[in-house]
């Protein structure tokens, strides 16, 4: 099996309450918690309002996280493309390329705020159709072209970037939450995908389907595309035991849940919760879950079972959140980083084999102790010592130690 990759996606979604400015600093220490950790991708996301989500351009915060971090790729989660002109898009991912080292990731979205939409006067019948024409010609413009275009919300003339991608091909993700536009978008131009939400066993939002819209597209369209490049969105938080995460856990995401997405955004079909122990339960302990409170064979569990529903994707991605406090939080994604990914992805497996095979084979490693017991008895000295050897206080066992206990025995006898 083809090793997962591992990241985080950053909305962010903090708690109206704290500095803002203490917040983008704890954001950035994260990233780089997660670049020492191993991980693999970063992600963060536009928002222009709802008071919990306060990263306004993903592009500002990934050329700063850049400079705290030395291999993570950084990824746009997303770039809201009808907010802007397709033009200054390609200029900043370019430049954040650059800065970065060749680590962007340009993730695109339709937008997923009402409330941003109509800040700025855009009506969201329009989005996903915006977004494709954006991805269009941004692609052109990252090919070389000289690009003149004219739509309804944007107009370009004899259009070219200065400087083109570090990368030789940088990569273009698209999200992915209810509507297939996101899939079909990603099959038509034979490019990545980020599924938010999509953990259900049934209807639109299940895996398989959600996969079955990007084949469809992509051979509608003449292109491919491939489950190395889908990523999958889960949620956790991991201590030592259930109880542990249960107890860290349960009133943050008992406040999430009721005042930003049932108080704030007031998402359909949702109630608040009544308790911590209530809010935990119908989060991670219902048939389907996409998320785990508890502990690494928890959410070890879940992604073997995502693995196997979805028929196979390239990188599972944990939400971030504050569920816990900052503490809690920075350990829960360490105990991830040493213990889920290495399971999940095999690094365990020779561990494991050479252990056994030392345990089994007890016998071939005996003529080790020997050639020591032969060494003590050519000794006058050391021979005569060893009737009188009682149980050592070692710091650490001798590897080929014979068992001198059993040798002084049988010469006393």
């Amino acid at each position: 099996m083809a090793r997962l990759k591992f990241g985080a996606f950053l909305a962010p979604h903090h708690p109206i309450g704290e500095h803002p400015m203490l917040q983008f600093r704890r954001d950035l220490d994260f990233v780089q918690q997660l670049d020492d950790l191993g991980y693999d991708e970063f992600w963060c996301g536009e928002h222009h309002s709802s008071g919990w989500e306060t990263i306004a351009s993903p592009e500002m915060f990934l050329a700063a996280a850049g400079e705290r971090t030395k291999r993570i790729k950084l990824g746009t989660g997303v770039v809201s493309l009808p907010y802007h002109h397709p033009f200054n898009v390609a200029q900043r991912m370019v430049q954040l390329d650059h800065m970065t080292g060749g680590r962007a990731i340009f993730g695109s979205g339709p937008g997923a705020l009402a409330s941003d939409a109509h800040t700025l006067g855009i009506d969201p019948m329009t989005q996903r159709d915006r977004q494709d024409e954006a991805i269009g010609i941004i692609r052109r413009l990252f090919n070389g072209e000289r690009v003149t275009a004219k739509s309804d919300w944007f107009v370009m003339n004899d259009a070219a970037l200065q400087i083109l991608p570090m990368q030789e091909e940088m990569p273009f993700v698209v999200a992915s939450q209810i509507s297939p536009s996101g899939m079909t978008l990603a099959g038509k131009y034979g490019i990545g995908i980020i599924s938010l939400g999509s953990m259900s066993t049934q209807g639109l939002m299940a895996l398989p389907t959600q996969w079955g819209f990007a084949e469809d597209a992509a051979k509608k369209a003449g292109t491919t595309v491939s489950r190395a490049n889908w990523r999958v969105l889960l949620t956790w938080h991991i201590a030592e035991t259930r109880e542990q995460a249960r107890r860290e856990a349960g009133a943050g995401l008992m406040r999430w849940h009721n005042e930003y997405n049932v108080g704030t955004l007031q998402r359909p079909g949702l109630t608040a919760f009544s308790s911590p122990d209530e809010a935990v339960d119908k989060t991670a302990f219902v048939d389907g879950a996409a998320s785990a409170i508890g502990t690494p064979d928890d959410l070890v569990r879940i992604i073997k079972n995502l693995m196997e529903a979805s028929g196979g994707v390239g990188a599972i991605i944990g939400f971030a959140h504050d569920w816990a406090n900052p503490e809690n939080t920075r350990r829960s994604w360490d105990m991830v980083a040493r213990y889920v990914v290495p399971e999940i992805n095999g690094y365990l497996d020779g561990l494991r084999k050479s252990q056994k095979f030392v345990i089994e084979n007890r016998a071939v490693f005996e003529r080790a102790g020997q050639a020591v017991m032969a060494k003590i008895m050519e000794n006058e000295k050391a021979a005569a010592a060893l009737p009188l050897t009682a149980p050592g206080r070692l710091a650490i066992p001798a590897v080929n130690a014979p068992d001198l206990q059993k040798e002084a025995a049988k010469l006393k006898a």
